[in-house]
């Protein structure tokens, strides 16, 4: 997609009509779906495996790659920066230096995604076409063949517990969004599938922009910022909440039932009512960040 195609399709975020006085951001994978787990340990690594030949270190690699994307500060991040994140991980580990494993540098990746900000396979596409880039041409087959993999795999799973219910107390009070780094047709797919893409006023996914801008585009100048609130499961959905000045809910990896239920039970009328934020949203946020360290359980 072009740069006039993302900024159009912002644009027409930015002007879609504010409807009520609250507005929700949901993050996807992870938070309103319990698809984390399976996308990344059956579609992303296998296919990271396999396109990089990985088999040689690949139980280092795998160790790797579930740090990054599921039990770390990085959780959620778009698979583009989490590839070369795993791959800096897998570099430092000795059971790779005693093997000689020479990992993939991937320098084209590494400087397409550095100036890039819509991370997803439209503009990858685009690069290849330009550059021609060996690094960005593996890197668009492997991303293809994860999407192919999720679509194939990923069928019939619900939403977490409490989800729908909140959703449906959240009808005639919130515009509600879905904020998310997953392509936008996957997106389409498992809330369409479970019959809530009719619950929400806008479905937006990696090609149209960072979550931060995703919020952006959706909220500025419409709404009161203690009516503004972002579900999330990963830093990275605290971060863009916090750059538009809205509050920000988590839904605790491990915990996700019991943190709906929370939010349902608790935070939710909290919310609406006017006494989330502040001392409430601290100690959530607080109780977050202590489950996803920076440094990984194996040391140096």
């Amino acid at each position: 997609m072009s740069e006039r195609g993302e900024a159009a399709q912002l644009d027409q975020i930015k002007a879609m009509p504010k409807r009520h006085e609250f507005f929700v951001g949901i993050d996807s994978d992870g938070c309103a779906f319990d698809t984390m787990e399976v996308k990344h340990k059956e579609c992303f690594i296998p296919n990271i495996i396999e396109f990089y030949r990985l088999a040689a270190v690949a139980r280092v690699a795998r160790e790797c790659a579930e740090f990054v994307n599921l039990y770390s500060k990085h959780r959620g991040i778009n698979r583009f920066p989490a590839l070369a994140l795993t791959f800096d991980l897998l570099a430092q580990r000795p059971e790779v230096k005693r093997r000689g494993f020479e990992v993939p540098a991937i320098t084209g990746l590494r400087s397409w995604t550095a100036l890039e900000s819509k991370l997803g396979n439209p503009a990858l596409e685009e690069a290849v076409q330009r550059t021609g880039d060996p690094d960005l041409t593996l890197a668009l087959a492997w991303s293809k063949a994860v999407n192919q993999a999720v679509d194939r795999i990923v069928q019939g799973v619900p939403p977490f517990p409490l989800v729908r219910e909140t959703l449906e107390v959240l009808a005639d009070k919130a515009d509600v969004a879905v904020v998310s780094a997953t392509p936008t047709a996957a997106l389409r797919k498992e809330w369409g599938e479970h019959g809530l893409a009719e619950r929400v006023g806008l479905i937006a996914g990696q090609e149209v922009g960072s979550k931060r801008e995703i919020l952006a585009a959706a909220t500025s100048g419409k709404y009161e910022p203690q009516r503004m609130l972002m579900i999330g499961d990963a830093p990275g959905d605290l971060k863009a909440a916090q750059a538009v000045g809205a509050l920000f809910y988590p839904i605790n990896p491990g915990g996700e039932d019991d943190s709906w239920a929370r939010f349902f039970q608790e935070d939710l009328p909290r919310f609406l009512d006017g006494g989330y934020a502040g001392a409430v949203m601290e100690a959530r946020v607080a109780e977050f960040r202590a489950l996803l360290p920076e440094t990984p359980p194996w040391g140096d």
